[in-house]
């Protein structure tokens, strides 16, 4: 049988217009880091150009040598800045920090990446293979919400969870900024992209 690991974990289930603070498993993934606008950012294009063929290699050694097959997760996100209003209400992603992520299972390691990152040097390599790792994320509780529209429009819903809803649940910001993008925003309209927003408390 073929694992959606997007299905069977909670924690990737949000609802629109409703923030909800929920417990996130420990979790690993293929990360990247980098920093800058996104839309403009050479590095940007450069660590999705290398996270995907990694993530699909380690798909099919899996599948193919321990029998164990599953759908590759959506992209994710953490980000952050220096001075947080860069990115919350000023928006200006020349300042902000990212590490672009995708879910792996548990029962994929580095030794494993490190055979599929052969295969893709054979083929030509990419452009930040070197820096594909993988790294566990231990989030714990956390505020989500389901954003649909336009990434640009997600300030006025960040807002209203850091300075209304966290704070009214005596609660304090932790961690970073986390988004999971479950549209290809290159096939899905602006306004009908659906992005869970996640922020870690405590």
């Amino acid at each position: 049988m073929k694992v959606d690991p997007k299905k069977e974990i909670a924690a990737y289930r949000a609802a629109r217009g409703r923030f909800d603070v929920i417990t996130v498993p420990p979790l690993q993934y293929l990360m990247i880091d980098g920093r800058g606008d996104p839309n403009t950012a050479p590095s940007y294009a450069d660590a999705l150009a290398s996270i995907y063929p990694a993530a699909y290699a380690l798909k099919f050694l899996s599948k193919r040598e321990l029998g164990r097959d599953y759908v590759v997760p959506p992209l994710e996100a953490l980000w952050w800045a220096d001075d947080m209003d860069a990115f919350t209400t000023a928006r200006d992603k020349s300042q902000w920090h990212w590490t672009v992520m995708i879910l792996t299972p548990d029962w994929l390691s580095a030794t494993q990446l490190d055979a599929v990152r052969d295969g893709i040097r054979a083929k030509g390599g990419t452009p930040r293979l070197d820096e594909v790792r993988l790294e566990r994320l231990d989030e714990g509780r956390c505020v989500q919400i389901l954003h649909v529209g336009p990434y640009d429009a997600e300030a006025e819903t960040l807002d209203r969870m850091h300075h209304e809803f966290i704070p009214a649940q005596g609660l304090r910001m932790t961690g970073r900024h986390h988004e999971i993008y479950l549209s290809d925003a290159r096939r899905t309209a602006p306004e009908k992209l659906r992005t869970i927003l996640r922020q870690p408390v405590a």
